[in-house]
């Protein structure tokens, strides 16, 4: 972890303390995940939601929160004895939602085995004492545009040729309303809109935003701490045999609260940050996060963030004998390099691209990022903390955020390229760009797989350590409000 991120006081809750009553039940249902071997499509999800439902008449209520905005209904399912109770339901509400990235998809799987062990355990259920809110997909337009992958092979380069990630102002999770200093952002899209007025609506006591990363260890974003409630958290991958994450942090202005352990990200601080350091902030800064917008309500807000992949040196702590400053030097050379060649590629081929193409949206939100964040790194590396060995697993996140990216919004410039000249409505300029961009895209390809040491982690652990933090932070709310182990009223 950054040295400069630590505080010195922690929240309550974020120290040691005594094991929960609850925290070898939430390890032992976490690792009762059965084994799943591909992540569903948007219509196999909602089937089996709906098939849910179909079975569960009296526990799962469907609604309607919205339309995206390629028409697609934005679906809810109401979980708990409460779902059909005339007057709504009573008692705490918990916000379950899956898709919020359209490239993670763990958290389709979580949403239905949750949906599914909550409406046959009636014990689990009146014990958390809660209505569940469920999003299966907020997202299912963008959802779509990766079930090239989701079949597999699991293997990182057939990922990155079939990824998309929507431009950042196009994302669920970043695009709520924000207003501070020189920033104001209120083009919410409407699947924002949706969870917007669902968060609003159920003014919920728990919010689980489900995500996940790529390549490395188990970390996590909280609102606040509770007790008991880190020590779950760092419990259940080490059930499972999954890593936490020991090496950059992804927001290095996040407070570390406990290992792997940080507290959600805060626009306002990234806006001071960047303003501090020279750099346009306003331009950088879009909306806020739906943590941010029903932190009003007093809601715990949590991440589990999982990776696909896991490599030993990512969870090496050991001095690597470099410094941290040349480390984030580096880093910026590679995205700085890695963005010109891009935007060149994409500035040359852009009147001949459809504006209309999600990708062609991404790409240009995308590939000058990769210019930005290179400066970040590069003001970062100047600061006095950065004068200090970095630890093996810094430099491996560092070098492996630059095959990230590259892989990331390489793959999707190419398909956006690819779209006229598979359409045949590509003039010979754009077809000659595409061979030209595609050649570069195999060649980080092929220097991505030469990484030795990868291990892909099955689906059923990442489900169990997203299943196990949202019933961690459910029965850690139970504890707060005084509730006996039952359910049943004051302790």
């Amino acid at each position: 972890m950054h040295d400069e991120n630590a505080v010195t006081d922690p929240p309550a809750g974020a120290g040691p303390c005594a094991s929960p009553h609850w925290r070898d039940e939430v390890c032992r249902r976490a690792a009762e995940v059965p084994e799943i071997t591909a992540f569903p499509g948007v219509d196999a999800l909602l089937r089996a939601f709906h098939a849910l439902a179909a079975e569960h008449p009296d526990l799962v209520r469907p609604s309607r929160i919205g339309t995206s905005r390629l028409g697609e209904p934005l679906e809810c399912f109401t979980v708990g004895d409460a779902a059909h109770a005339p007057a709504g339901p009573p008692g705490p509400q918990h916000l379950v939602v899956g898709g919020v990235h359209p490239n993670e998809p763990i958290g389709a799987c979580t949403s239905l085995h949750l949906a599914r062990l909550l409406c046959e355990d009636d014990d689990l259920r009146a014990r958390l004492g809660a209505t569940w809110h469920v999003v299966p997909c907020v997202d299912p337009d963008g959802a779509r545009l990766n079930e090239g992958w989701f079949d597999g092979p699991f293997d990182r380069g057939t990922y990155a040729r079939h990824f998309y990630r929507p431009a950042p102002r196009e994302q669920v999770e970043w695009s709520f309303p924000f207003s501070y200093k020189g920033a104001y952002f209120d083009q919410t899209i409407p699947e924002t809109f949706g969870l917007m007025r669902l968060i609003d609506a159920v003014r919920p006591r728990l919010l689980v935003s489900l995500h996940n990363g790529e390549m490395g260890g188990v970390y996590y974003y909280l609102s606040r701490t509770l007790p008991g409630l880190v020590e779950a958290l760092h419990a259940v991958p080490a059930e499972l045999g999954l890593p936490l994450e020991r090496g950059e942090a992804e927001d290095p202005l996040a407070q570390v609260w406990a290992d792997a352990v940080y507290g959600m990200a805060d626009m306002r601080a990234h806006y001071d940050h960047l303003e501090a350091l020279g750099l346009d902030a306003v331009a950088a800064v879009g909306g806020t996060s739906s943590a941010d917008h029903a932190a009003q309500y007093g809601t715990l807000s949590v991440v589990a963030e999982l990776p696909y992949w896991s490599h030993p040196a990512a969870a090496d702590t050991s001095g690597s004998g470099r410094r941290y400053a040349d480390v984030l030097t580096a880093k910026a050379e590679g995205l700085r390099a890695d963005g010109a060649l891009l935007e060149s590629l994409l500035a040359r081929a852009e009147p001949m691209l459809d504006a209309a193409s999600p990708y062609v949206r991404a790409s240009r939100a995308f590939v000058p990022m990769l210019g930005h964040v290179a400066e970040h790194e590069a003001a970062r590396a100047g600061l006095p903390a950065a004068d200090r060995e970095a630890s093996v697993a810094e430099v491996f996140s560092a070098e492996d955020l630059v095959r990230c990216f590259r892989l990331r919004y390489g793959g999707m410039l190419v398909r956006a390229l690819a779209g006229p000249v598979a359409a045949g409505t590509a003039p010979a300029a754009l077809r000659r760009l595409h061979a030209e961009a595609a050649e570069v895209y195999e060649r980080w390809q092929d220097e991505a797989a030469q990484l030795e040491g990868t291990r892909l982690l099955p689906i059923a652990q990442l489900v169990g350590v997203q299943l196990g933090s949202t019933l961690a932070a459910a029965f850690a709310l139970v504890d707060e409000a005084g509730l006996a182990p039952g359910g049943g009223g004051p302790a």
